[in-house]
């Protein structure tokens, strides 16, 4: 098993981004809920970080962990919450902060060449984001850093490899934060950085191949990366075992549909297209809640998916894309989701088809499935590819759905999206689409009153989807795609570029 650090999570918007900044040391790390009981005996857990929190350790209910049996053990660093816990749960003196400490700082002070310290200089920036303040730390801590405007920025337990820092290192700001996380996983905990993308795809395909054997698996393809790169790394598994089944559910970008199953013509692997499109669209005639075409579109993909997997005899695994945000998304510090997320719309299908599932890239962030797609040369045009919803333009169209506004709507985006990969923009985005809304404006084209659909387009720079800001695209850009729009997509006269971030907003609008 490999060396790990486990990640506990007390609710922060950052735990993600800290398992990330671990895991591109090439060192695994896992994400477990704050009350996690840590099992010493696992000889392969190197190191615990534990989380900031959007709770107050003084709160009522703040989330408590079962620290005592960890202190002492291992290394143990705290971050922001986490080292606020550590200092109140020891004799130390947490308050309510007069004003919230939030945004840049920089280190005033700190203990040169200690090892959780060092390589970072005086004056280094570094991110704060919390309501409480340690105002004094018990007797075997020792202040390490401070800023201006808070005294214990970082502490450490005397003569025991614990530590506590009230800043945040894994996030951009924070401009050496990866040089503390390098000297607490690697100098600290000694951790011997040999999780990489390599050696993942050397361990998956062997244990690929004792897991399945000689059974037949079933796979349903996207055209996305995830999907892809599974289908990819159980075919060098298994070969000519594995079976993929792509659905063309008529929501899918102008066509997507021939572009993906031309896109795969040289992998080598076995493709079968399902054109389904007129069932998606009777199943959900009439149909504008959100959540409704959800679950719609959902079940129709597993009825076809059904149909289509159960021709083929002796089948005896499901193959699925997860990754590991939706792994840990069920065991979070808010308890399980409520909701499968939608674009796993193969949700309902182990139990109805009694299959067994397999999830190659469970344990990987996406970022680190790209890493593992160029390992095994899964051909650029398809890592490149942005993020697609599971539902498709089926959530693009606000609304009801028709096959006139599927129509708009697959014209639109491909004017936009061709426009940002024709001026070299596409790669500077993480994610981009347009959106049909339900409302018409009054135009004037020639000599004559209009009165048809605006669209909104969206793009968005992100890492994993979880938070997101709105890119800045160049105004002389936007003048042109829309006017490209305008002119030649019929039953459009507005555009509109969303300039939301998530949070508050959400990338999708439904």
């Amino acid at each position: 098993m490999h060396e790990k650090i486990l990640i506990l999570d007390f609710g922060s918007q950052y735990t993600q981004l800290i398992a990330r900044k671990v895991r591109e040391l090439n060192v695994y790390c896992e994400i477990h809920p704050f009350n996690y009981d840590i099992p010493l005996e696992d000889k392969s857990i190197k190191a615990v970080i534990m989380s900031g929190s959007p709770f107050s350790v003084l709160d009522d209910d703040a989330p408590v962990p079962h620290i005592a049996r960890v202190k002492g053990k291992l290394p143990l660093l705290g971050v922001c919450y986490g080292a606020q816990y550590i200092a109140h749960y020891f004799g130390g003196d947490v308050r309510y902060s007069n004003t919230r400490e939030y945004g840049r700082a920089n280190l005033k002070s700190f203990v040169a060449e200690h090892p959780l310290l060092k390589g970072m200089s005086k004056g280094s920036q570094v991110w704060m984001s919390h309501g409480d303040t340690i105002n004094s730390i018990p007797d075997d801590f020792k202040v390490i850093a401070s800023t201006e405007d808070v005294h214990v920025a970082a502490f450490e337990v005397v003569n025991e490899n614990t530590y506590g820092i009230q800043f945040h290192p894994e996030v951009y700001h924070s401009k050496e934060g990866k040089s503390l996380l390098e000297n607490f996983v690697v100098n600290i905990a000694g951790c011997s950085q040999d999780w990489t993308p390599k050696v993942y795809v050397e361990e998956t395909i062997s244990g690929l191949q004792k897991q399945l054997g000689d059974d037949k698996v079933v796979l349903g393809l996207s055209g996305g990366v995830d999907s892809s790169v599974a289908a990819i790394l159980l075919h060098k598994a298994i070969g000519k075992n594995l079976t993929c089944i792509f659905v063309d559910n008529g929501l899918l970008r102008k066509d997507e549909f021939e572009k993906v199953l031309d896109s795969y013509k040289d992998l080598g692997l076995n493709v079968i297209g399902v054109r389904a499109a007129d069932r998606f669209y009777k199943a959900l005639a009439g149909e504008g809640d959100p959540e409704r075409k959800r679950k719609i579109i959902g079940g129709m993909f597993i009825e076809i998916f059904d149909e289509e997997a159960t021709k083929i005899k002796h089948v005896k695994w499901l193959a699925q894309g997860t990754i590991y945000p939706d792994v840990i998304e069920s065991v979070s510090v808010n308890g399980p989701s409520v909701t499968i997320k939608s674009h796993h719309n193969v949700g309902g299908l182990p139990e109805k088809m009694n299959l067994k599932v397999v999830e190659p890239l469970r344990s990987l962030f996406k970022d680190e499935v790209r890493r593992v797609g160029k390992t095994i040369e899964v051909p650029d045009a398809i890592l490149r590819r942005h993020p697609f919803p599971g539902p498709g333009l089926g959530i693009r169209i606000l609304g009801d759905i028709t096959l006139e506004k599927v129509r708009i709507l697959q014209e639109v985006d491909d004017i936009f999206i061709s426009g940002l990969v024709e001026d070299g923009l596409y790669d500077d985005v993480w994610q981009a689409g347009a959106v049909l809304l339900p409302i018409q404006a009054v135009g004037v084209m020639g000599d004559e009153r209009t009165y048809e659909q605006v669209v909104a387009l969206r793009a968005v720079e992100s890492t994993d989807g979880m938070t997101a800001d709105w890119v800045h695209l160049p105004y002389e850009f936007l003048a042109k795609i829309s006017s490209k729009i305008i002119n030649r997509v019929k039953g459009v006269n507005r555009v509109v570029y969303d300039i939301s971030s998530k949070p508050p907003a959400t990338i999708e609008w439904e």
